[in-house]
């Protein structure tokens, strides 16, 4: 798949996706924005403030979760970077760690660039270092 890749630019796993399923039991599935926000309220109930990222993984986990089979979902970032989003979900603020006070006054470095390949792995070489 990665000769595939280095060779056409492209990767077409679509003759291997059974294969990946059976043997790594592998699933994927879709959260809404309301599931999204549901999902975050009942963590929250529970004690525990996630994501929308890892209540999106949470909400699939629990559509393919098998019965007496634990569901274990990694969180993926921090609440305090969807604010919009928590507060939306609950009500209120997500705490802020301490790192993020200023952040709002910190200062922004933008660079626009064309949506082409090249231009972007180019400025990733260039600032690699």
């Amino acid at each position: 798949l990665w000769q595939q890749l280095a060779d056409t630019g492209t990767l077409d796993m679509s003759h291997a996706v059974e294969q990946i399923t059976d043997r790594f039991r592998f699933v994927s599935g879709t959260s809404s924005h309301g599931q999204r926000l549901e999902t975050i309220r009942v963590v929250h109930s529970l004690g525990r403030l996630v994501d929308p990222h890892t209540a999106d993984g949470i909400q699939v986990g629990l559509q393919h979760r098998e019965a007496d089979v634990p569901l274990v979902c990694l969180e993926t970032a921090l609440p305090a970077k969807f604010a919009e989003t928590i507060r939306e979900a609950i009500g209120s603020d997500p705490p802020r760690p301490d790192a993020f006070d200023d952040i709002e006054d910190r200062p922004q470095r933008v660079e626009v660039i064309d949506a082409d390949p090249e231009v972007v792995k180019s400025i990733i070489a260039r600032d690699a270092l």
